[in-house]
């Protein structure tokens, strides 16, 4: 069952490029996936073999409804079922939370899962994307995003704990608090779909605390934490009027017979969950200290099953993601179609260490060939933000995903329970905090060379060169961002014609550190003693 469900996964459906990694090789040497995250330990081998006996069973009935396996997977995780609505997959339900609950905008820190901000975009919503700084090591701060949700009159916020695709990590007090200061907006969502991984905290799911409140969603993923993408089953969890008016709207057999069939096995197979956690933790620890000596590569803290790098100066990712693929059958998931990032960044998904060897083998090959230092050099031509969807692309380049000027935003006061952030600029030049704070990554020579030039403001109108009366200058909105320089590319800027943070919209500068609401520690790694409940289903130790 094992191989053939691998044979489908791997059927080319995600790019042109997989078929080039689905043929076997004379040598024996299979392709690696480092590009879907997935739990590599998950289900087991006897597992798999018993679905397998059950396939035509499986295939041949009806499955219940999905009342039916909603109370089962509540059973199991010790949810009320009027809290807790299942969805074929999280985005389904993203999709549903957007048709039904966001009116008018909503407000995304960027880099982010794409569906966050192209959905929205889709049904002409008007989405705020907040920049992440990779000065900062892209650590949200929750305080500066409650001013920003402020001062843009947004009604809707969302924040992905551990977010994707830098697994930064937020302490459950901190989301109690953004909830409780931001308790009159429309809606607040809390997407967990990668929690289950992570260990920086005991119990660091806010469910219980959205089933108390009238605005708070928590989003959670089945499929990723049982290494099961092809079965499309997520749940969302809220107050009872919250959830039931989106379970009303989903279709009764919703969800397939495989998922029925994986929710009800599940209580059989606790204790093996539960390992296979524990290990994703254990790996995602060696697997960062192994990436961490390629020189110049940056590998950022993170509480996901994946982790998020920067190559070194001068790499270009489409290249990299090329050339592993091709020349050692390794798949990368690199991450210049992301909105907030630049092909400079790699997410790779934690695996177990004989794949990890091999992953450094060929990324030592490919950046620097025989010897360390030589990077790959760019391509002449970068590649923009493509989401696959011509509308959110026209989007996106219209209106930065903004929908209206940005002198129109409703301005707000401090935000109550919160301590303010200093104010903050908007359509800002390139990051420059690298040189300007000691608490920033170190800024590379070549990168320290080119800073000068993008001092000077991205949107500030061209004067013309000759003598003649100088035309009116163009609306800031429309104006394009300057040409990148030649060279190497310095940290915080894209590959040519990619976007940055800072290019999106917002700050270009790390906050200052903010009393009683302080983000994630830098470090997180996996604690084997400390770690939290196995999807509702006990303490394991």
């Amino acid at each position: 069952m094992a191989g053939s469900v691998t044979s489908l996964f791997r059927s080319g459906a995600h790019s042109p490029s997989m078929a080039a990694l689905t043929r076997e090789g004379g040598d024996g040497t299979g392709p690696v996936d480092f590009c879907i995250p997935c739990n590599p330990y998950f289900p087991t081998p006897a597992m798999m073999e018993t679905m397998a006996a059950r396939l035509k069973d499986i295939v041949t009935f009806y499955p219940s409804s999905a009342d039916t396996i909603t109370a089962e997977l509540c059973e199991l995780l010790q949810l009320p079922p009027q809290a807790v609505a299942m969805g074929n997959g999280s985005t389904e339900l993203i999709t549903w939370i957007d048709h039904l609950l966001v009116r008018e905008s909503l407000a995304v820190p960027v880099p982010t899962f794409g569906r966050w901000t192209d959905q929205p975009m889709e049904t002409g919503k008007r989405v705020d994307m907040f920049p992440l700084q990779e000065s900062n090591g892209f650590a949200l701060d929750l305080a500066q995003y409650a001013e920003f949700i402020r001062k843009r009159g947004t009604r809707v916020a969302v924040i992905c704990n551990p977010n994707n695709p830098d697994g930064g990590f937020l302490h459950k007090q901190a989301l109690v608090q953004f909830m409780d200061a931001m308790a009159d907006l429309d809606l607040i969502v809390v997407d967990e779909s990668f929690l289950e991984f992570a260990d920086a905290e005991a119990e660091p799911s806010v469910v219980q605390e959205a089933m108390l409140r009238p605005n708070v969603i928590v989003l959670r993923s089945l499929g990723k934490n049982f290494g099961l993408h092809g079965i499309r089953f997520g749940y969302m969890v809220a107050n009872p009027a919250l959830a039931g008016k989106v379970r009303s709207m989903l279709p009764k057999w919703n969800l397939n017979a495989f998922a029925e069939y994986v929710v009800f096995m599940l209580k059989e197979h606790g204790a093996e969950y539960a390992q296979s956690l524990l290990q994703v933790r254990k790996d995602r620890l060696e697997m960062a200290s192994q990436l961490a000596t390629l020189p110049g590569l940056t590998v950022y803290p993170s509480q996901g099953n994946f982790l998020f790098v920067r190559l070194p100066v001068g790499a270009e990712g489409t290249v990299v993601r090329d050339r592993m693929l091709t020349e050692h059958r390794i798949l990368v998931r690199e991450c210049g179609n992301k909105i907030g990032s630049s092909s400079r960044f790699l997410r790779l998904v934690v695996r177990p260490e004989v794949d990890v060897r091999r992953l450094v083998s060929a990324m030592e090959q490919v950046l620097y060939g025989t010897r360390r230092g030589a990077a790959v050099p760019e391509l002449s031509t970068g590649t923009s933000y493509s989401s696959g969807t011509a509308a959110v692309d026209r989007l996106v380049s219209e209106t930065n995903g903004a929908g209206i000027q940005l002198a129109q935003a409703v301005g707000a006061g401090p935000v109550p329970g919160l301590a303010a952030a200093p104010a903050a600029g908007v359509g800002m030049p390139l990051p420059v905090a690298a040189q300007q704070s000691g608490a920033g990554m170190p800024m590379p020579a070549a990168a320290m060379q080119m800073q000068q030039p993008q001092q000077q403001p991205m949107m500030a109108p061209v004067m013309p060169m000759a003598p003649a009366p100088a035309p009116a200058p163009m609306p800031m909105q429309m104006q394009a961002p300057a040409p990148a320089p030649a060279g190497p590319t310095p940290p915080g800027v894209p590959a040519r014609g990619g976007l940055t943070a800072a290019q999106v919209r917002g700050m270009t500068a790390p906050a200052p550190p903010v009393p009683n609401l302080a983000p994630a520690p830098a470090t997180g790694w996996p604690n084997a003693q400390s770690w939290p409940n196995a999807a509702g289903m006990g303490q394991a130790g």
